[in-house]
């Protein structure tokens, strides 16, 4: 397939390497505008361009790598072109806002956003199981308190002084976390997604100063019966914020466009 990326994060890297190695041509990188002018073409012949409208005929598919604000921007138009999309960013359809206009662009353009797994795995789970009766869905997010910079647990805990117990920073809807915690809740997006929605998936995040890696806990009660899961994953080694899982998962994802039997 001829790719589309946005985004040369380290996910964004991540996935265009993986792309090359399982025989993809990526024709076109999504960069900000003021990050055009040092740059000509990457790796494999991608060209670099700041807008979907940009994209060179020809792409078959855009991956998001980018973040929230990407999605926002980049993502109808890509759609209203007839192209389909893959997206991290799963938190960003929190907003309502988004979601409808993604849908809209979706529609106009016959073509389809595709949400990847992510860091989490069950959620082919918690689909099955909303077909009948869910009664509740919990996600709990642990993670090393390193890993929350940047976010709102920044000004609720000393993350530089976190010593023996863990703490919790965040209880509340998926919704709230999505919207709040942008770089860190596309997991609970995820769940919320996969599950019963945004409104009724209940979250907590954790600063853990005795885990190394980011722990990821599904629990779920509903007519097919209980389960808990729970995954350890490990970052990239670019940014602690990113899971590898979920760059493979981006890869995972769109060799299910490719293939004419599996999963």
């Amino acid at each position: 397939m001829n790719i589309g990326i946005i985004g040369e994060g380290a996910i964004g890297s991540y996935v265009h390497d993986q792309l090359l190695k399982h025989g993809h041509t990526v024709q076109a990188v999504i960069v900000l505008p003021d990050h055009l002018h040092d740059r000509a073409t990457k790796a494999g012949g991608a060209r670099y361009v700041s807008s979907a409208a940009d994209l060179p005929d020809g792409v078959h598919h855009v991956i998001d790598c980018a973040g929230h604000e990407a999605l926002r921007t980049h993502g109808p138009e890509v759609l209203r072109r007839g192209i389909d999309m893959t997206t991290v960013s799963i938190g960003a359809l929190a907003d309502e806002s988004i979601y409808r206009s993604l849908r809209q662009a979706a529609a106009a353009g016959n073509s389809k956003l595709h949400l990847v797994s992510g860091a989490i795995g069950a959620l082919d789970c918690l689909r099955a199981a909303r077909v009948g009766n869910l009664r509740s869905v919990t996600y709990v997010g642990r993670k090393p308190p390193q890993s929350w910079k940047g976010s709102p647990a920044e000004s609720k805990l000393d993350l530089d002084n976190l010593e023996g117990a863990q703490e919790t920073h965040f209880e509340g809807t998926a919704r709230i976390a999505a919207r709040e915690y942008p770089k860190n809740a596309n997991v609970a997006a995820a769940v919320a997604l996969a599950g019963v929605g945004f409104d009724d998936t209940q979250v907590k995040l954790i600063a853990d100063p005795a885990i190394s890696e980011n722990v990821h806990e599904i629990r779920a009660v509903g007519d097919f019966g209980q389960f808990a899961f729970e995954i350890r994953g490990q970052s990239l080694p670019d940014n602690p914020k990113s899971s590898a899982l979920a760059a493979m998962s981006v890869i995972s994802r769109l060799e299910q466009e490719t293939q004419s039997i599996g999963f």
